[in-house]
């Protein structure tokens, strides 16, 4: 069996829903990072097998395929292929995994696993809603309301469970919140985003280009304070849970090529990192969002490792109770987790979001000296996927 190397990997900054990249098309803003992974290794762009995309809301802009859209979009030639992929916000986490299979079999030697989303020109929830604006009904089939009671899943009420059930008050999610800004800001300052962000123009409200590059993420507070933290409205009533203490809406998309051992000898260039061990997992699909933990204690077990080996981890800041819930239970070192901030910072932008994390842990490893990181996401339906690499 073949290895799976990565050799290059980016993400654009994020952008606010409304903000400085809601003038771009998803499918022309996943292109930038498709040709900027193939520019980065002198790569062929013929000689890619395939590219695997992850994207939440597939419709409007984001339907009919937006991976071979993308594609066609690029610099890739029409003979390179796409596939879109699904797995709620682990989406692009799952298009690397997808990605690693296909050239540890050998069937493939380099394939790009990417991921875009935009929540201004596509909102969160839109094929569900549209859907049932047209009397198509809605995923909650009788079979799942038997076995599940009729409510419908629901990301807020799982991470208002998650907090509760791991005693989590509003306090430490507010203090959270704000260490992610603080971390953010931090790094984003001292330039360690820089390696990992591809810059790309602005575009005006008309869709042309400027000459404004948008190299930053616009969801950092950079002078952010627990007491504005506080002060932001709950979502429920007697609830935890604010805009503040979750993930923000964000526009962005992002990228990594992997490849085998053959796609080595023919790229001539340096791996970034070698994909050490990856699993995926079902879970409680009412808490929804506690899937990262039983996640986790299975990767480790099966790579016959300890949460001790891992030098860095992304959890994902989908809310402020996750990865607090995910420390708490595996005992984790804070110092550890999220060393450049997270979601509630940099912004979720849903099916791209696992694929901007893999650049962020690849760079940020490097820039350490770490050997192993581990990145893990709940994800809508009660799952979560695990993958642990090794910084080459």
């Amino acid at each position: 069996m073949f290895e799976a190397f990565i050799v290059a990997a980016q993400r654009t900054a994020g952008g606010r829903r409304g903000g400085r990249l809601a003038g771009w098309h998803p499918v022309d803003l996943a292109a930038q990072v498709i040709n900027s992974l193939v520019d980065g290794v002198d790569a062929d762009p013929g000689s890619i097998d395939d590219v695997f995309m992850g994207c939440v809301s597939q419709v409007g802009e984001q339907s009919s395929n937006v991976a071979r859209n993308a594609v066609l979009a690029s610099k890739l030639p029409e003979s390179v292929p796409g596939t879109s992929i699904d797995r709620q916000c682990g989406s692009s986490q799952q298009a690397i995994h997808f990605a690693a299979q296909a050239v540890m079999s050998g069937t493939m030697d380099m394939v790009i696993a990417a991921g875009v989303e935009s929540m201004t020109r596509v909102p969160m929830g839109s094929p569900g809603a549209l859907a049932q604006k047209a009397g198509l009904g809605n995923y909650h089939s009788p079979a799942i309301a038997s076995r599940f009671g009729e409510a419908m899943f629901s990301q807020f009420v799982g991470a208002e469970m998650v907090a509760r059930k791991y005693g989590l008050d509003k306090e430490a999610l507010d203090r959270f919140a704000l260490q992610s800004h603080q971390r953010a800001a931090a790094a984003s300052k001292a330039g360690w985003f820089e390696r990992e962000i591809l810059p790309v123009a602005v575009r005006d409200a008309s869709g042309a280009l400027t000459e404004d590059m948008h190299t930053v993420d616009e969801g950092i507070r950079f002078e952010a304070t627990l007491e504005g933290i506080q002060n932001v409205k709950l979502l429920q009533e007697g609830g935890l849970i604010t805009a503040a203490n979750a993930s923000q809406m964000c526009d962005g998309a992002s990228g990594v090529l992997i490849v085998n051992e053959r796609g080595l000898r023919r790229l001539n260039v340096k791996p970034l990192a070698r994909i050490h061990h990856m699993t995926v997992l079902g879970h409680d699909p009412v808490i929804m969002l506690e899937a990262p933990v039983p996640a986790t204690e299975l990767a480790l077990k099966k790579a016959g490792m300890k949460l001790d080996d891992i030098d860095l981890y992304e959890v994902n800041e989908a809310f402020a109770s996750i990865p607090l819930a995910w420390q708490q239970a595996l005992h984790a070192d804070p110092d550890r987790m999220n060393v450049n901030g997270g979601a509630i910072a940099l912004g979720h932008p849903l099916g791209g979001t696992g694929a901007k994390l893999m650049a962020t842990l690849i760079h940020a490893l490097h820039r350490r000296g770490g050997r192993y990181g581990l990145q893990t996401m709940c994800e809508g339906g009660g799952m979560a996927n695990v993958t642990v690499i090794e910084r080459l």
